[in-house]
Formats: C-alpha cells, sequence, structure tokens
C-alpha cells in the first residue's frame, strides 16, 4: 500500500513539473519565433525612384481571426489584406497591383470580403497564383482585373464545404455523457456529441447550395463565361494552371516577372518598372497581445470547438 501511494506522489510530481515546463518551452519556441518576425521580417518600399508595380502575397489558408496571422508563419485575414492594398493605394508612384495568391482556401466570410476590397481598387490589379490557388484562394483570384497562373498550379476546387465531428461512439465506449438543454430541436445542430438528423443534414445542404450558388455567380462574372458551364466545373475539382487555361478559368500562363509585366503594361509605366515587395509589420503590441491570447497548447475545449462549431469553408480539402 506505501509503494503504491509512493508511486502516485511521483507521478503526481513528475505530471506537475513536467506539463508547465512543456508549455513555457513552446510559449517560448512560440515568442522567439513571434519576435524574429517583428525583428527580421517586415520589408519596406524598395529605394529608387519612378514609377512602380507593388507585389502582395498571401500566403496560406483564410482566416476571418485578425490575430490569427500573429502566429503562424502563414495566413490570410481581411485585415491584413486591407492593411497592405492601402499601402499600394496610397503609395502615389504605385501605378498597379501584383497579387500573389498562394492559398487553399478558408473563411468564405473572409475570401468575400478580401474579393471586394480587389474589386474596389482604382488601380490595376493582377492575380499571380503560385503553387496552389484553390477554393477560397480561387474566390479571391476573381477580383483581379487580370489572371496568370503557373503551368503547375493547382487551382479550381470551386464549392463549399462544412465537416462535422462525431465523438457519440467514442465517449459511450468510455463511459463519458454530455448534457445539452438547448431551446429548441434544431439549437445543437452539428453538436459532436450526437449524429446529425436527415432533416438537420437537409437543412444544412441548402446552406451549402446558397452559399456554392453565390460562388458560381462570381467565377460566371469574373470569367464572362455561360453559368451553366461554370457549374459544369464546378463540382470541387481540382485543376493545373493549364487546365484551367484551357477553360477559361485564367488568362494567361506565365511566372511572377510575367505578371509584373503584365501589371506595368495596365498601369501605363513604360520600360522597366521599379518592383516594391509589401508587407505588414508586426507591432510588439500586436505580438504581446497574440502571445498572451492563445496559449502554445491547445486546450481540450479548443480542440473540441474546432470540429465542434459549424462553419462555411471555401477550402481544398486534400490529403
Amino acid at each position: 500500500m506505501k509503494d503504491r501511494t509512493m508511486v502516485w506522489v511521483f507521478l503526481a510530481f513528475l505530471l506537475g513539473f513536467t506539463l508547465p515546463v512543456c508549455s513555457c518551452v513552446g510559449s517560448g519556441f512560440l515568442a522567439l519565433s513571434l519576435m524574429g518576425r517583428v525583428v527580421g521580417g517586415t520589408a519596406s518600399p524598395a529605394g529608387g525612384v519612378g514609377d512602380a508595380v507593388a507585389v502582395i502575397r498571401l500566403d496560406g489558408a483564410i482566416t476571418s481571426d485578425p490575430n490569427e496571422y500573429l502566429l503562424y508563419t502563414l495566413g490570410i485575414t481581411p485585415e491584413r489584406t486591407a492593411d497592405l492594398l492601402e499601402q499600394a493605394a496610397a503609395d502615389v508612384t504605385v501605378k498597379a497591383i501584383v497579387v500573389h495568391v498562394n492559398s487553399p482556401g478558408g473563411s468564405v466570410v473572409a475570401s468575400d470580403r478580401i474579393y471586394r476590397m480587389l474589386l474596389e481598387l482604382e488601380k490595376p490589379v493582377v492575380i499571380w497564383m503560385g503553387e496552389m490557388a484553390a477554393s477560397g484562394g480561387y474566390y479571391i483570384a476573381c477580383g483581379g482585373d487580370y489572371v496568370f497562373a503557373h503551368p503547375h498550379t493547382l487551382t479550381g476546387s470551386i464549392g463549399v464545404i462544412s465537416q462535422f465531428l462525431n465523438v457519440e461512439d467514442l465517449m459511450e465506449k468510455i463511459g463519458v455523457d454530455a448534457v445539452v438543454i438547448t431551446s429548441g430541436p434544431s439549437k445543437d445542430i452539428g453538436s459532436p456529441f450526437r449524429e446529425m438528423t436527415e432533416e438537420e443534414q437537409s437543412l444544412w445542404e441548402s446552406i451549402i447550395d446558397e452559399t456554392y450558388d453565390g460562388f458560381v455567380q462570381v467565377v460566371a462574372q469574373a470569367r464572362d463565361l455561360p453559368l451553366a458551364e461554370v457549374q459544369d466545373l464546378a463540382d470541387g475539382r481540382i485543376y493545373t494552371g493549364q487546365q484551367a487555361l484551357a477553360l477559361g478559368l485564367v488568362d494567361e500562363l506565365g511566372v511572377l516577372e510575367d505578371a509584373v509585366a503584365k501589371a506595368a503594361a495596365l498601369g501605363g509605366i513604360e520600360g522597366q518598372p521599379r518592383v516594391v515587395e509589401l508587407e505588414t509589420p508586426t507591432s510588439f503590441f500586436d505580438l504581446m497581445y497574440g502571445f498572451q491570447a492563445r496559449s502554445a497548447i491547445p486546450t481540450l475545449e479548443e480542440m473540441l470547438n474546432w470540429g465542434a462549431v459549424p462553419s462555411l469553408q471555401f477550402r481544398f480539402v486534400g490529403p
């Protein structure tokens, strides 16, 4: 009995010591990463005189969380995009903009906000697709005046997806019950604690269909294609840049330098343009807010919420 007590005391001490250390180490790595981005990660407009083409890079998943890009190397938010576009719009030497999109998509609302920002710009906007500009990434591209893709870019994936986590069988297996009190039978639709009913699936499918119709209309208008033709293309499949060109989903194939040359021509620049790479600097206060707002190790509640909160996504879900 005494030996068993000693074992439990030892385990309690071990967990009490190692968990805080692991958390601090993880937070330390996060802080160092963020400090590195603040100190050395902001590129200001290149020196020189003369008319310029601004290059804006939108890399990673699209999210509505204005602080998410503080915690990860990659991430596209409407707030960050707006900052970059405002810089380009305010600089009188910038005559045109190249938006380098490399994204599998993400939030429906955030994608639409960025798309509308591009539409509202008075300066010419040329899109250049990198490794991937799929789903929400392609939605953003529809806001440009001219669209380039690399021959091997992965694009398309026109459609909407929602994913729901169901842990009902697992909870039953390990003997955990969940008590959910609602004001109506559909209030907990998509709950991970029970299977979705056929009626609820039908309801959610109607939401997906409505959002999908909006995506198709955006593509048809941007690419000047018949709606029925876009619907045939918009079954969620992915296309290479070369296939997208043949289908009318992009205007031309080329590399980033080709997109810059096209933007210069649309902006009325004669000769070789200056190229200005714009980035949003991360302030120390932004860093500290992001550091304090999130733990390096997600809580169980956060992990459950990732799968439990219903959301609409313009996102390519690949292997």
